[in-house]
């Protein structure tokens, strides 16, 4: 096989999916707050607008990104070590807890751009709470982040997880979470 067909074999595996797309909804959000927040500073409703677009996106690049992690936890299972399972499970049950408010600081975000056409007046506070949101997601996107970087990069371990999941709620979770 030549490498565009290895490639194309890649984006085939949930896995591969993951690990590509996954610095989407936290780089994403980064450039989005930044963005958001100097819109806000030099009160440009123009940039607002384009800030609250990226962290509508990045938000919502969440969806792909946990369902591809689910899709290849057996597999990454498979490969891993017992301390190394403790940490997808970690990451995957944190992923699994946090997601929700990435998609609440997405749909505050497309709020705040409906409100810039019907509702003025309220553009402002919601894009103020946009950020304050978005803040939040990406403290709880570095939170996920630390333990799946654990999953594969054992240099990065100091250790199991400070919480570990136990093999009864691992498979009562794994089942729920598909």
């Amino acid at each position: 096989m030549n490498e565009l067909q290895l490639f194309l074999h890649a984006l085939k595996q949930p896995e591969y999916l993951h690990v590509l797309l996954n610095p989407l909804p936290m780089y994403g959000l980064a450039m989005g707050l930044l963005a958001l927040l100097l819109a806000l500073l030099l009160r440009s409703r123009p940039a607002r607008v384009v800030a609250l677009v990226l962290v509508a996106l990045s938000c919502a690049s969440v969806w792909p990104v946990v369902r591809y992690g689910h899709g290849g936890y057996d597999r990454v299972s498979a490969m891993s070590n017992n301390e190394a399972k403790q940490w997808l499970d970690v990451h995957q049950h944190r992923a699994d807890r946090a997601k929700y408010i990435f998609y609440l600081a997405g749909l505050l975000a497309l709020a705040a751009l409906a409100a810039d056409w019907k509702f003025p007046r309220a553009a402002l506070p919601l894009a103020v709470a946009t950020l304050v949101l978005a803040v939040v997601s990406s403290g709880l996107g570095g939170w996920i982040a630390h333990a799946g970087g654990k999953v594969r990069h054992s240099e990065f371990r100091d250790g199991p997880p400070p919480n570990p999941i136990e093999p009864s709620q691992r498979e009562e979770h794994h089942k729920h979470s598909h």
